[in-house]
């Protein structure tokens, strides 16, 4: 093929068009990756986007975020890769809520700024909202910062009060059969608690949020009794955990809230396909109410009891289901021995499904007054808590008695891969030394190297 002026001239022509249409479509594929993201995440904890829950609680925050971070520069654990790390990290924040500032001080350069807010360490984070500033220290993952935010967003101050010294669940405790995890989750939202003696205190203190009831073992007193119903009718609010029939003393409590708990438990016979015995029975069915609006996670309850109330004209109550259990199971008629084996009898047990959980709520005066009865209280124990949507479904019924029905939402989930261990030994050290720079500088030299010896053997052929 003869190569003349007039051919080289087309083929020079054909090249650059070429080329200034490659140009074009990287400058339009860059301009439509500034206006439109799309992104999937792979990695085991979603480290990369945002979970729902955090999503949810960023659209409840109206006015602009501040996050400062006082940091130097010239800190081996505090420079250049440190703020970087900070800056991706909030973008993903930012994404989702435009007004988020992030500001870095050198608080080297700048000490009285970093004296007066009250930094104490390098690579300090203060985050203010509305006036209200928390601080923060790294390594810090999405759970803790959400949690902030909801600790800064929350509008009720007010403690969480718990009945205690009668073999409830501890709220604090440590024992499996506590609810004290629960609590550790419930601090670390912003909420605090108080624990009144009401053998001694002249009334349940009215300035608290709610007043929690977690399954009393032995018999309140007559007196704590009347006080806690003085409390409900001045409109205090109320969470009472049942693990049975029993209400150990509180009676006229359960009266007028119009209360009725079965003796038996629900049997859901469903549980094997979950490896589990059919006293613990699953959840996915919830009544219309906002602690179970868009709220689609299975939740679990270890020998749960049916529970219903009445509303009735005297009391204002307005009832509300909020779980059903067992839809293929049955409510025992009676409590079922722990070596007994499970079967449905058609004279005396009652077909699935079961209700085990009730909202109670009514206007007094110029507020609302709000109490959850849950006929189960071992969902929310140290042993269960972990499980399915059980801790969400805890803080929903949380935030909605405490009136902060905007902070109901799925929460966060703590991140599985944040920390890595390396062994303490010349061979661990090794080996973490090899994977690291392996993935930093070995495998992308080697890469090059491959690269430059197919194209030097290419060229030679």
């Amino acid at each position: 093929m003869n190569i003349n002026r007039k051919l080289r001239f087309q083929l020079l022509v054909q090249n650059w068009f070429f080329v200034i249409l490659f140009l074009m479509l990287v400058v339009l594929l860059g301009y439509l990756a500034s206006q439109y993201r799309v992104a999937k995440d792979i990695t085991q904890a979603n480290r990369n986007i945002l979970t729902q829950g955090s999503i949810n609680i960023l659209k409840q925050m109206k006015a602009p975020i501040n996050i400062t971070v006082f940091a130097t520069k010239d800190d081996a654990s505090s420079g250049d890769n440190f703020r970087k790390g900070i800056i991706d990290f909030v973008a993903r924040y930012q994404r989702e809520k435009k007004n988020i500032h992030l500001t870095f001080i050198n608080p080297s350069e700048e000490p009285k700024l970093a004296q007066d807010a009250g930094v104490k360490t390098d690579g300090e984070v203060v985050i203010e909202y509305q006036k209200r500033v928390e601080h923060i220290n790294p390594p810090f993952a999405e759970q803790e910062v959400t949690n902030l935010l909801v600790r800064l967003s929350r509008t009720n101050q007010q403690a969480v009060m718990y009945l205690d010294g009668h073999g409830e669940r501890n709220l604090i405790g440590v024992k499996n059969n506590d609810i004290g995890e629960f609590g550790k989750q419930l601090e670390a939202k912003g909420f605090k608690f108080a624990n009144p003696d009401l053998t001694i205190a002249q009334a349940v203190p009215a300035n608290g949020a709610m007043l929690v009831i977690a399954s009393p073992q032995v018999d309140v007193s007559e007196v704590e009794a009347k006080k806690i119903k003085t409390y409900l009718e001045a409109g205090g609010n109320l969470l009472w955990l049942l693990d049975d029939n029993n209400l150990r003393g509180l009676k006229d409590v359960a009266d007028y809230l119009g209360l009725q708990v079965s003796p038996g438990i629900a049997m859901d016979m469903a549980s094997a396909q979950y490896g589990a015995d059919a006293r613990v029975a699953f959840a996915s069915l919830y009544g219309e109410h906002p602690i179970t609006t868009n709220f689609m996670l299975r939740t679990l309850f270890p020998e749960a009891h049916q529970v219903s109330a009445l509303g009735t004209e005297e009391n204002g109550w307005k009832v509300s289901n909020l779980v059903e259990v067992a839809p293929n199971g049955w409510l025992d008629s009676e409590k079922l021995a722990k070596d007994a084996k499970p079967e449905f009898d058609e004279a005396k047990d009652k077909r699935g499904p079961v209700n085990i959980g009730v909202a109670l709520e009514r206007i007094y005066g110029k507020k609302g007054q709000r109490v959850v009865v849950m006929g189960n209280a071992n969902f929310l124990s140290n042993t269960f808590i972990t499980n399915g949507g059980n801790l969400d479904f805890g803080i929903n019924i949380v935030n909605w008695l405490a009136g902060d029905d905007s902070l109901i939402t799925i929460q966060p989930m703590p991140l599985k891969d944040v920390n890595v261990s390396i062994p303490d030994t010349n061979l661990g050290r090794i080996v973490a030394w090899t994977v690291f720079h392996g993935f930093q500088y070995f495998i992308p030299l080697g890469f090059m190297i491959t690269g430059f010896y197919l194209w030097w053997r290419r060229r030679k052929a």
